[in-house]
Order: C-alpha cells, then structure tokens, then sequence
C-alpha cells in the first residue's frame, strides 16, 4: 500500500450507503442548504424572465387595426386630420383652471 492512497474505513462506507444518513449528511451540508437552492432560483429566474420578455416582444409586434376592420367591430374612431395637438391646446386652453371646487365623492361606506 502506498503512503499516499486512502482507503476509507468499511464501516464508514457502509453508513454513508444507507439513503437516511446520506440525505441527513446533505442536508447538514451548508451548499446544499442554500447554495444550491440559491442556484436553482436564478437559472431558473433567468429562463422564467426570458418568457416574460418573449411575450413582451411577441405582443409588441401585433399589428394595429384598420380603420375598416375598427368599423366592423364596431368601434367609431376620428380621422387623423380632425384631432390635432392645436384643437386639442384650444380645448385644454378654454377651460378655467383657477376656479374651482374640491367636490369629495361618496365612499362605499357613506351610502
């Protein structure tokens, strides 16, 4: 036998066979109880991120509706030449900002 091999005792390879003792010693094991659940969570954060991301993406692509196919499904939109940022400032601009009221609406409770 060479001084620089080492053979384990019998009996402690027999102890680290039985499931129990080995799933106890794992769980005493430090990386085991939070390293490796901290490393599972981020690969599997990341993949769950880039699903998210994906959808994100995926939806942003979708074409907008025509004004024909708006009209068919019944939603009434203006033309582009009839609002414009001016007509809308003379909207904004005709009303009376300085006089006012603080009117509170009823809470559910109140009624």
């Amino acid at each position: 036998m060479s001084a620089y091999s080492f053979t384990p005792p019998v009996n402690q390879l027999i102890s680290l066979l039985c499931y129990d003792e080995l799933l106890h010693h794992l769980l005493k094991n430090r990386f085991f109880k939070y390293g490796l659940p901290f490393v599972v969570l981020m690969v599997a954060g990341s993949f769950g991120l880039r699903e998210f991301a994906h959808l994100r993406y995926q939806f942003r692509k979708s074409q907008l509706l025509t004004p024909g196919e708006a009209e068919k499904l019944g939603i009434k939109m203006k033309r582009s030449n009839q609002v414009t940022l001016e007509s809308e400032y003379e909207k904004i601009r005709e009303i009376d900002l300085d006089n006012w009221t603080n009117i509170r609406g009823p809470r559910p409770w109140e009624s």
